[in-house]
């Protein structure tokens, strides 16, 4: 028996699945350009289809029921990594790792590859952008050479298949998603339709196998994880990896994670040898030395991970009409902002000054907890004064000059105390007259046995 309805939309989205009665150049439900294309004419007509009962192993059951002990956490072998994930890597999951090219994604890959095999698991690494002989080179450089890691370097996702089916693996890397290609499937490596067939079907293995993949994925110059948006939608867990060329620090973000929490961030540096964990962070971004005038310590938060930031200030007197404020490091708006607050709530004059904000260590500090770093270190680079080392601030800066409190106050004020800093001015300053006011007696009181002059 067949039920007749209206024939369906003959345009559909190769990006989201958006569908559409007539042709248009751009999508109504992504935006993107171009990826509306003419689908088959379907006939209209809906079969019924039989019942079919589901086999004992997935039949229906109470929550309460279904145990877990069958899918333990397995570590990665990289603590950083695992801390990422929420504790290591669940059986069957997909996992995709995204990030600007020459990031470190193939090296920390091949880093986990390693040390998976070291404690015994048999690893398949399928590399679509490399020669084996390439990637044994890389090993070779790293360290990461085991008898149970096996390499393929394979462009077609059946050849592919056909190496998990012949090698048996226990962890499988495809890197990367956007140069393998079925040959089932019309388009070049890398077309939607093509990322995504080859990630449906690595999934579709990995579920039924409980058999972790891990993809690689490249992004666009925006930023996004190049392919359709289906592909981060089908994995369990979307990370990124990211940093800055000009530094050796790399942070592995969650953006997604179906196994545990996406506010976790793994730090790594990349080394001759490598990359390397840095399980403790907190001394990168600080400067040695004595102190200087204009420099004030701010405790940010990565992740769950407290870690103190040294925020630097240079001002240099000017008479053009229109002062310089060059940003490096911090969010140039709100820099902007707290200069104004200064300058009206605070008496601060720095409208005749050339101001430079900069972090150390190349890091991004972009949330409001800065805000009292930065006029604390402006404040003290106009009076050619230091704040003492035991020092830290913590503070959002509000248009009145009121000091507000931040997320997690608790927690930085605690890792300010694990790491020496005796005194954290904060928002129980109350404004950022009386939160000046504050470092200025605490530096009197540092003075003589500091050596540095009172803020």
């Amino acid at each position: 028996m067949a039920t007749r309805r209206p024939a369906p939309s003959a345009y559909v989205c190769s990006e989201c699945g958006w569908t559409a009665a007539k042709w248009a150049g751009r999508c109504g439900e992504c935006q993107q350009w171009g990826t509306v294309v003419e689908r088959a004419a379907q006939t209209g007509i809906v079969r019924q289809v039989s019942p079919v009962a589901p086999s004992a192993g997935r039949a229906a059951r109470p929550i309460t029921q279904i145990t877990t002990a069958d899918s333990p956490r397995r570590s990665s072998g990289v603590a950083e990594f695992d801390r990422v994930l929420g504790g290591g890597i669940v059986p069957g999951a997909a996992i995709l790792l995204s990030g600007e090219p020459g990031v470190g994604k193939s090296t920390l890959l091949l880093e986990v590859a390693a040390r998976a095999a070291q404690s015994g698991r048999r690893v398949l690494y399928a590399s679509a952008e490399e020669s084996q002989a390439q990637v044994r080179l890389r090993a070779e450089r790293t360290n990461a050479l085991h008898d149970e890691l096996y390499l393929a370097s394979e462009t077609d996702l059946g050849t592919i298949l056909g190496h998990i089916d012949e090698v048996q693996p226990q962890l499988v890397i495809v890197d990367s998603v956007q140069t393998v290609a079925s040959s089932l499937i019309d388009g070049a490596a890398g077309q939607p339709s093509q990322v995504r067939d080859v990630a449906s079907t690595l999934i579709r293995v990995a579920k039924e196998r409980d058999l972790p993949i891990i993809l690689v994925g490249h992004v666009t110059k925006d930023g996004q994880v190049a392919g359709p948006r289906m592909l981060e939608h089908l994995v369990d867990v979307v990370c990124h990896f990211e940093g800055d060329r000009q530094t050796a620090l790399r942070f592995v973000r969650a953006l997604k994670n179906r196994f545990g929490p996406t506010d976790e961030v793994g730090c790594f540096e990349m080394t001759g040898a490598g990359i390397a964990e840095v399980p403790d962070p907190s001394q990168l971004f600080l400067s040695r030395g004595k102190p200087e005038p204009g420099t004030c310590v701010a405790i940010a938060l990565e992740g769950r991970r407290a870690m103190p930031v040294e925020v630097q200030a240079l001002t240099i007197p000017t008479a053009a009409p229109n002062p310089r404020r060059v940003v490096n490091g911090l969010d140039s708006a709100r820099v902007a902002m707290v200069l104004a607050v200064l300058e009206r709530r605070a008496g601060i004059k720095t409208s005749d000054q050339d101001v430079y904000v900069s972090t150390v260590g190349g890091v991004r500090f972009t949330e409001p907890a800065a805000d009292l770093a930065i006029a604390i270190a402006v404040a003290g680079s106009l009076r050619n004064v230091a704040v003492p080392r035991t020092v830290a601030a913590v503070g959002e800066l509000s248009l009145a000059g009121e000091v507000r409190p931040v997320t997690q106050a608790a927690q930085r004020r605690s890792e300010a105390g694990r790491l020496g800093y005796a005194q954290v001015v904060d928002d129980r300053s109350g404004t950022l007259r009386a939160a000046i006011d504050d470092v200025k007696a605490r530096g009197t009181q540092r003075r003589r046995e500091d050596d540095i002059p009172a803020f």
